[in-house]
C-alpha cells in the first residue's frame, strides 16, 4: 500500500523514536501484528537511518522517515528506503526535494501562513503539529474554515483519550501518535506488548464516530 492509501485506510500512524538498531525488526513485526503496516522512524537518533533500512525489510510494513528538518537528512532517509516524508515544521527546500523524487511528505503547520506557504509549495495534506499545545481540536476546526481544499494529520498529544474527537473532524486524514510504541516498552522489549497497543489503536481508529 502507498503511504497515501495507508494514512485514509488505518487513520494512524505511530511515531516512533528508536535508540537502538536492535529495536528495528521485532518492532515493525509488531506493528505488522498489531494490524498497522506504517511507521514514521523520527530522525532523533543516530539509530534512526539504519532502523529505516532494517524495518523496510518486513514485508508488507510502509516506512517513513520522520522529524526531518533539512535536504541532508532526507536524502539519507531516501537513500535508506524511506517511503514518506515528515517534518515538524514547513520547510521549503525538504518540500522541494521530497516533490522532485516523488515522495509524499507531510509538512508540518502551525499557523495560516505556514497552510498557505504549504498550498503555494504544491502540498495539501499537512501535519498540524504540536496539535494539543496549539489548541487542538479548536483550532484545527478554525484552520479548516479558509483552507477547505487542505487535510490535516494532527500530530502532538494525541492519545486514547482523544483520538476519535480527532478523526470525527472531516478535515482529518489521520493521526500521529506514539503511545502504543513508547520508548520505554521499545527499551525494555516488550514487543508483546507494543503489539496489543496497536491492536487496540487500531480498532479505536476503525471504530465509527460516536
Amino acid at each position: 500500500m502507498t503511504p497515501e492509501e495507508i494514512l485514509q485506510s488505518r487513520r494512524l500512524v505511530p511515531v516512533i523514536e528508536i535508540t537502538d538498531v536492535a529495536q528495528a525488526l521485532p518492532l515493525a513485526e509488531a506493528l505488522v501484528q498489531g494490524g498497522l503496516p506504517v511507521a514514521e522512524v523520527t530522525f532523533r537518533s543516530a539509530a534512526a537511518p539504519e532502523s529505516i533500512k532494517r524495518m523496510c525489510t518486513v514485508p508488507g510494513l510502509c516506512v517513513g522517515a520522520g522529524t526531518i528538518i533539512n535536504v541532508d537528512q532526507a536524502r539519507q532517509a531516501l537513500d535508506c528506503g524511506a517511503q514518506y516524508f515528515v517534518s515538524p515544521g514547513l520547510f521549503p527546500k525538504v518540500v522541494a526535494f521530497a516533490l522532485e523524487n516523488k515522495i509524499p511528505i507531510y509538512p508540518g503547520v502551525a499557523t495560516p501562513t505556514d497552510i498557505g506557504t504549504a498550498l503555494d509549495l504544491g502540498v495539501n495534506v499537512l501535519k498540524f503539529f504540536p496539535a494539543e499545545a496549539l489548541g487542538g481540536l479548536k483550532t484545527l476546526k478554525a484552520f479548516s474554515a479558509p483552507f477547505p481544499q487542505v487535510k490535516f494529520v494532527p500530530t502532538g498529544g494525541i492519545n486514547e483519550a482523544n483520538l476519535a474527537s480527532y478523526l470525527a473532524h472531516p478535515k482529518v486524514v489521520a493521526c500521529g501518535g506514539s503511545w502504543m510504541v513508547e520508548k520505554s516498552l521499545l527499551a525494555a522489549g516488550r514487543f508483546d506488548e507494543v503489539a496489543r497497543l496497536v491492536a487496540a489503536a487500531v480498532a479505536l481508529a476503525a471504530a465509527p464516530a460516536k
